[in-house]
């Protein structure tokens, strides 16, 4: 039995069996998911076959650190933003084994809206080292932060299985 809801359990389960068949591996670059895309993947066992690492940004410091999103980058669009969710998943891809990353930046709430990002709203990018790269501006509404980030876990995982071909 899973933690996750069984929605998300199955993804997670056709993500690693299909890594595992194919010898890929994938990684996760998280801010409001808190380190849940990995959670997920790493549920099932057999997972240590195809879950390289996780990073978990959840600072603008630790996105320009860890996963090499530009200053500039920040400071123009701000951290829920299509293009930090692009640079954040290139950065999960060129500082890991993986063959396909997936990385999610979003307001999960209760607070920290606005009226152009409001609560609910999620960018998510996922990208394979064959070039194949998407993009998707999520808007959950406020809807309660649990339910954002469960949210979140599963459209970054179709995501995933899109971007590997699984799907």
């Amino acid at each position: 039995m899973s933690i996750f809801p069984d929605d998300i359990a199955a993804l997670a389960q056709k993500m690693i069996s299909h890594g595992t068949a194919r010898g890929e591996m994938v990684s996760t670059a998280e801010s409001c998911t808190g380190g849940l895309i990995a959670g997920a993947l790493t549920e099932i066992a057999g997972s240590s076959a195809v879950v390289d690492r996780g990073f978990v940004t959840y600072t603008n410091e630790a996105k320009a650190d860890m996963l090499g999103v530009q200053d500039k980058t920040l400071e123009t669009f701000g951290a829920v933003s299509k293009e930090t969710a692009l640079q954040m998943v290139q950065g999960a891809l060129l500082r890991s084994r993986a063959s396909h990353a997936v990385a999610v930046t979003g307001i999960a709430g209760p607070g920290g809206g606005s009226d152009t990002k409001p609560v609910g709203l999620v960018h998510l990018a996922a990208m394979s080292r064959n070039g194949a790269i998407l993009h998707r501006e999520m808007r959950y509404g406020d809807i309660g932060r649990d339910q954002v980030r469960l949210a979140t876990v599963k459209t970054a995982l179709e995501m995933l299985l899109d971007v590997s071909g699984a799907k």
